[in-house]
């Protein structure tokens, strides 16, 4: 069993700029939305309703604000996709699992504070989970800020150390967008947008080639 990810992140409103390469399986790290508004996500979903794909799967970001007030609102107006928030997915025999939380980036959605509060969340993380579906990045990877300044969440690389997905996808730093191998874990920043909102990284694709761990 082979298939193919497209990993997209933070593409704030403007998906429909973005050339998607064809695969099986479309991801979306979150900051879907500009400004956090339901109506966002309703036009989000009728743009995914047209995409090709056999499986859609998103999670939310910091700007996604109307996620976090109302989840279950979002969910419903979401159709053409799974929204995970702290929960797995099984595709095709992977288990996907997403989060959209990060540390506390000034009043944004979805914050919480490093150490204990954060660790709650990734303790979550099942250890069979095969693909890693965050906003924010782990420490070390992909979490260079244009201030030369490491901002990835310790806690998370810890629980990533942990688990051991073979995938971990995530976003926010626009300017760590990029593929970072590890020992076990292949690292994706799929940021869309630059440091100044601008979509010019193009969608990162992964080739899962059927490792499942159950």
């Amino acid at each position: 069993m082979s298939l193919t990810l497209v990993a997209i992140s933070d593409t704030h409103g403007m998906h429909e700029s973005i050339a998607l390469p064809p695969g099986d399986v479309f991801i979306h790290a979150g900051d879907l939305t500009r400004s956090g508004r339901i109506e966002e996500v309703v036009e989000f979903n009728r743009w995914l309703g047209s995409l090709p794909y056999r499986h859609r799967i998103v999670i939310a970001g910091n700007h996604d604000f109307c996620f976090e007030r109302d989840a279950e609102a979002c969910r419903r107006a979401l159709t053409h996709a799974t929204y995970l928030q702290d929960q797995s997915a099984v595709v095709e025999g992977i288990r996907i699992y997403g989060s959209p939380w990060q540390p506390w980036f000034y009043d944004w959605a979805f914050n919480l504070r490093r150490g204990a509060e954060i660790k709650q969340k990734w303790d979550l993380i099942p250890m069979d989970t095969d693909v890693l579906l965050t906003h924010g990045p782990p420490a070390g990877f992909g979490d260079l800020t244009i201030a030369k300044e490491r901002v990835g969440c310790a806690d998370l690389l810890e629980a990533v150390r942990r688990v051991k997905p073979e995938l971990h996808v995530f976003g926010h730093i626009h300017e760590g967008y990029g593929t970072f191998p590890g020992d076990v874990t292949t690292f994706l920043n799929a940021s869309v947008c630059d440091v100044a909102y601008r979509p010019v990284n193009p969608p990162v694709t992964f080739h899962y080639a059927g490792n499942s761990k159950r």
